[in-house]
């Protein structure tokens, strides 16, 4: 096997906890050919100083300011010399040979834009993790799910999704990619601060003629949540905003107005139920998502316009909608979804 040279990137905030327990686990990586980078964004702990003192070669580089998951990756990327890049985020423990197969894979279809290993959690061993599980879909309205993880039920691992295959999204708390697709059809959207940034460039990519892959082969554990909690107003804003406009810039013309219409119509139901949980901090998120869509919509012609002059093929989403199949119909499993009935 040839060992081209990976670049892995590792954004960190105030990460010294997470660095100081998981890096040891990377620099036992035994792919023989790594340039690991610590891209910090203007933290104010002690996690550069800490680096610095106990991992001579991993190099560093320091933002000003605080420039999210999105512009901090996009701005790591100039420094990575390798002909894969990997975005791993600071909260991911890998195992020691979680690099050859994605290599593997990669190496064995120049379609693969980019490929994510199996994400299993770091508190519940036996179990996939929140954050790509065994490989993401994005169902008609664009709401994300993955194979073995629905909302917030995630399965246990028993070998079920092991198959190598093309899905939809691939995670960014670990995602490799072709550093030649990233500089072709551009990087993360700067705009989208967090969440939601990788799940917009692998549709891109898809579009632009490229497949995302899922290569169970290699397994990382995620602790998941170690920037923004679920509970966050912040990142509930974040998700329900970046969601629109990710749908605004990629969906084709035919689809789009009637879907983001709909779309509207089922924040509007999310909005109710955190009304009645008297969670009203997070209905008010949604409302600023929803006006910052509008306000924004002129600001967001430009990058689509980008995407759709890059689209070569036509892009399916999962045709069901997500939320019935599970909250209604009782559908808790990728497989169960996926089923010949429910399509």
């Amino acid at each position: 096997m040839e060992y081209p040279l990976v670049s892995v990137v590792i954004l960190n905030y105030n990460g010294r906890q997470w660095l100081e327990k998981f890096l040891p686990y990377c620099m036992q990586t035994i792919y023989p050919a790594v340039q690991w980078i610590i891209a910090d964004n203007a933290s104010t702990d002690d996690s550069v100083e800490y680096v610095k003192a106990h991992f001579t070669t991993v190099e560093i580089v320091q933002f000003d300011t605080n420039k999210g998951f999105a512009k901090g990756n996009n701005d790591a990327i100039p420094y990575c010399k390798g002909e894969y890049v990997v975005l791993l985020n600071s909260d991911v423990e890998v195992t020691s040979n979680w690099l050859e197969p994605l290599v593997k894979r990669m190496q064995s279809n120049a379609q693969i834009a980019a490929i994510q290993p199996k994400i299993r959690s770091f508190y519940h061993r036996t179990h996939f993790e929140y954050a790509g599980a065994s490989g993401g879909f994005l169902d008609k309205y664009g709401v994300p799910f993955c194979r073995g993880r629905m909302f917030q039920h995630c399965e246990e691992d028993k070998g079920q999704y092991d198959e190598a295959i093309p899905v939809f999204w691939a995670t960014g708390a670990c995602m490799m990619f072709r550093k030649s697709v990233w500089e072709e059809i551009g990087g993360l959207d700067d705009d989208f601060f967090a969440h939601m940034e990788e799940i917009d460039w692998c549709w891109k990519a898809q579009l632009a003629g490229f497949e995302i892959w899922c290569e169970p082969k290699s397994i990382v554990y995620h602790v998941g949540g170690g920037t923004l909690a679920v509970e966050n107003p912040k990142k509930t804003y974040l998700n329900f905003r970046n969601s629109l406009f990710m749908l605004y810039k990629n969906l084709h013309s035919s689809q789009l107005w009637r879907t983001i219409f709909l779309r509207l119509l089922l924040d509007g139901l999310a909005g109710a139920f955190y009304l009645l949980k008297g969670k009203l901090r997070h209905v008010w998120a949604i409302v600023k998502a929803h006006w910052c869509f509008f306000r924004n919509l002129r600001y967001y012609k430009e990058k689509r316009n980008f995407v759709q002059m890059l689209a070569k093929k036509k892009v399916d989403l999962f045709p069901k909608n997500i939320i019935i199949e599970h909250f209604i119909r009782g559908k808790k499993n990728y497989t169960d979804v996926r089923s010949k009935a429910s399509l």
